[in-house]
């Protein structure tokens, strides 16, 4: 699987403008390199596989997309939700790549990537151990850095569509072969209550804006949250800007819901873009 991005092809067409006969290339958004031969044609893969110039410097001039390249075809990364009407599609950076859910990214990704929104996430918890819950899989990169120090996690996605998008996403394929990692497909709201009573050390819960998904940031959600959590367990809870004037509101609104669903102490992680809930 060989996935391309404006950010991936560029370094090719400028080793082409210095009339190098080879160039170093990564075919997977940056998680590794290898190296091609240049041609007048275009560039070869040692496996034999050939890539015109043309379509090079059409990927060049697509910012931000995402393709795949695959037995000589190439095709953007973006699918068509039949459940939810709705397209998402791969948005490639310098860094791992986020996902559009019509056209809003998943990630922070203004003055930081998603790799590292990812991990700031992440370590609002630490250390983390145990069983851990994400309630929204997205692209797979909250389960995957968790799973590095959990014993095992269980993560929960709404849409299989989202799921057709990370499987074609390099930096998502921990999700789908580390054996730590159990995933469900279903609604989050619901999910939930099949879990026992204080099954999860942690639960990182970062969901789609309010707007998007108002269930998941109702008292509802926090009581059942608080249930399945273990006794001084915590729970991270993604928002979104806390200085803007609707990131502000929501948060206040945020905290008075997990208060009243039991947690003891809620604190604000302003670099994260959210708070920690602790039972």
């Amino acid at each position: 699987m060989i996935v391309l991005s404006s950010f991936t092809v560029i370094p090719l067409l400028e080793a082409r403008r210095d009339n190098l006969e080879s160039a170093t290339f990564t075919p997977d958004l940056g998680l590794s390199m290898v190296e091609v031969t240049l041609s007048k044609a275009g560039i070869q893969f040692q496996s034999g596989e050939q890539f015109l110039w043309p379509v090079i410097e059409e990927i060049a001039e697509e910012e931000n997309a995402c393709f795949l390249l695959e037995n000589g075809t190439l095709q953007l990364i973006r699918k068509y939700s039949p459940s939810f009407h709705r397209f998402y599609s791969l948005y490639s950076t310098e860094s791992a790549p986020t996902m559009l859910i019509s056209g809003i990214p998943m990630h922070r990704i203004k003055g930081t990537n998603p790799r590292l929104d990812t991990q700031s996430k992440i370590k609002t918890l630490a250390p983390i151990g145990g069983n851990v819950l994400d309630t929204t899989t997205g692209l797979g990169y909250t389960a995957i850095e968790a799973a590095k120090t959990a014993s095992q996690v269980t993560t929960i996605e709404l849409d299989p569509t989202t799921l057709e998008i990370a499987r074609l996403n390099p930096w998502s394929q921990g999700l789908f072969n580390n054996p730590k990692i159990q995933q469900v497909i279903g609604d989050s709201l619901e999910e939930i209550d099949r879990f026992s009573e204080g099954s999860f050390s942690a639960i990182i819960h970062d969901p789609p804006m309010f707007s998007l998904a108002g269930d998941l940031y109702s008292k509802t959600f926090y009581q059942r949250a608080f249930g399945v959590l273990k006794r001084n367990g915590k729970l991270f809870h993604y928002i979104g800007d806390p200085e803007s004037k609707s990131g502000g509101r929501i948060t206040a609104g945020v905290i008075r819901r997990l208060k009243e669903a039991g947690f003891r102490q809620v604190i604000h992680k302003p670099q994260a873009f959210g708070v920690v809930a602790y039972k």
